[in-house]
């Protein structure tokens, strides 16, 4: 707190009464509000010595970092005063404290004492949004929009993400309505679009922008209009729409970032490239831009420089974790195990911390040493507590991938014994089960899942398919499988299921259909496996080879399809 302002208050307190010189601006951060005394003082009613003497202490408090006595005098007073700089000033440290309910009731008093003040009437509107109260809150709004004041909705609309159906639907009427008195306001538009987006309407989302240009150069209905083309599959087309938007706005670093990273979407790797090199020239400080281009490199086997990269993240502490996993990545790229191991250790508790213990124990486990990686683990376990399952299911999974399936399963019988309820360890040894044919232990750990979560529809479905392929049991294979689809409908891995186990019962058209349809959401080698299957014994023999030649180009060494095509036409290759 300024000096200078806290004198200000004492003088009043000595005087009686005394105009409080709040901050007015409306353009700073909730921090530097709440820290910076008013630049330009507006001159308020007088106020009772009580009154002045308790917002000296506030200021005092705060001098002392004593934020919550700041913020209880500030609210009181402005309770009591309804007076706009002392509910200004409430409501923004109130902002910069987190405090939710204080600082909605104070830019209530704020907006309410001051109609004219656009500024009070968007925080009103914002922190009314914020409690869910959007039809209020669109009140408010309304007000800055009869003023002529620079809105933003997109608040409005991002603040609906997390609730439910009938709240999204009523704030939807609520922008038709602004709508309908302000059609060509383009923060309105954009605030509709993204409530559509959220909906799960991208494609009226995107018609709704398409049919409101941007005006004077604003930049998010661009970048959602790009977003939008990309999860419609419609990338090449955001590509032209964010290079004219970087024409015209060459220096806006969201545009060309989303301009480098639609690129790499677009699988135009080496424009990428250029594009971040240059961006990385412009804005040299910028760590996440250089991590963008290190993971460019690494795409494009540009070891070297992507090694240089990472190293300078490094050195300027910049995110470290990610930085020391790729560098392992990297290493284990070119063949340089220990190395690998080296950077993958360093990789401290995070989003990379269990990908890096995942990498390691692979690495150990694959090169014979099984009794290293799992002291490692246990270590990691007793370090990081809060990971101990997922540590557990690692040490599993490496197992198990690198033909160690009895110890996977013996590390699976301690995690349980420790976490029975852990329903993850239950599935994973179930799957570990199945691949050891011990097909009893599989379902009795699927049936026990799905006796304590009955619409577990992962469970529902490995169980239902394992059945269907394994067994002849079709019908409670397919009772089963039914019941996940209708949980899960457009999963294609139950679409696959609900398709192999029509197969499997002789209903040939319907699995055909079924398997398109899993083949068409997830182009996976087994998928191809098994619509090429069906092809074949529906007489279509042409197009099931051509099934499994797509299967081999994803995964040129797919057992599945191996397996399909010896039996099938008594050659492993086509």
């Amino acid at each position: 707190m300024n000096k200078s302002y806290a004198l200000l208050l004492a003088f009043a307190l000595l005087q009686g009464c005394q105009s409080l010189a709040p901050n007015t601006s409306g353009g700073q951060t909730p921090a530097a509000d709440a820290g910076k005394s008013a630049e330009k003082p507006v001159v308020y009613g007088s106020f009772k010595q009580e009154t002045v003497y308790s917002l000296l202490v506030a200021e005092l408090a705060g001098q002392r970092n004593r934020f919550d006595i700041a913020l209880k005098n500030y609210v009181d007073q402005a309770e009591k005063t309804q007076d706009p700089g002392v509910s200004e000033r409430a409501y923004r440290i109130a902002e910069y404290l987190g405090a939710d309910e204080p600082a909605l009731d104070t830019a209530l008093i704020w907006a309410r004492n001051d109609p004219q003040n656009l500024d009070a009437q968007r925080a009103a509107a914002i922190q009314l949004a914020r409690a869910g109260r959007y039809d209020d809150s669109m009140t408010y709004m309304e007000k800055v929009l009869q003023g002529q004041g620079d809105t933003h909705f997109d608040f409005l609309a991002l603040s609906a993400a997390e609730t439910d159906q009938s709240t999204r639907d009523g704030l939807m009427q609520s922008f038709d309505r602004l709508l309908v008195k302000y059609p060509d306001n383009s923060q309105l538009v954009f605030g509709k679009a993204l409530l559509l987006n959220q909906d799960n309407k991208p494609e009226q989302a995107l018609e709704l922008l398409e049919s409101h240009p941007p005006q004077n150069g604003e930049i998010a209905p661009v970048l959602l209009r790009a977003r939008l083309l990309q999860a419609l599959d419609r990338g090449p087309e955001a590509l032209p729409l964010l290079r004219g938007a970087i024409r015209d706005n060459p220096q806006d670093k969201r545009l060309r970032l989303t301009y480098a990273r639609t690129l790499v979407e677009q699988d135009r790797i080496d424009d990428a490239k250029a594009e971040f090199e240059s961006l990385l020239q412009q804005y040299p400080e910028d760590d996440e831009i250089r991590y963008s281009l290190a993971l460019v490199c690494l795409e494009t086997k540009h070891w070297d420089e992507a090694e240089g990269y990472l190293q300078e993240m490094v050195e300027r502490d910049a995110n470290v974790d990610a930085a020391h996993f790729n560098l392992g990545r990297l290493r284990e790229e070119r063949g340089m195990p220990a190395a690998a191991l080296r950077e993958y250790a360093l990789v401290g508790a995070g989003n990379d911390y269990l990908p890096a213990q995942l990498r390691q124990a692979d690495i150990l486990i694959a090169n014979g040493r099984s009794a290293e990686a799992s002291r490692l683990l246990a270590e990691a376990r007793e370090a990081q507590p809060d990971y101990a399952i997922q540590l557990y299911l690692i040490e599993a999974e490496s197992l198990g991938n690198n033909g160690k399936e009895a110890q996977a399963d013996q590390v699976l019988q301690q995690a349980i014994k420790r976490y029975p309820d852990d329903l993850n360890l239950l599935y994973t040894r179930a799957m570990l089960a199945e691949k050891r044919d011990d097909l009893a232990q599989m379902e009795k750990d699927l049936r026990a899942i799905i006796a304590r979560e009955p619409e577990n529809a992962m469970a529902l479905n490995a169980l239902g398919y394992t059945l269907a392929d394994r067994t002849t049991r079709y019908g409670e294979a397919k009772a089963l499988i039914d019941k996940a689809h209708q949980l899960t409908p457009d999963d294609p891995a139950v679409l696959d299921s609900l398709g192999w186990v029509n197969y499997r019962m002789g209903k040939l058209d319907e699995a055909e259909r079924l398997l398109r349809q899993a083949y068409e959401r997830f182009p996976d080698h087994e998928v191809a496996a098994h619509l090429g299957e069906v092809l074949w014994a529906n007489g279509k023999r042409r197009e099931a080879k051509q099934f499994w030649a797509k299967g081999f180009e994803a995964q040129p060494d797919s057992p599945i399809l191996r397996k399909t095509l010896l039996r099938l036409t008594g050659s492993e290759s086509l």
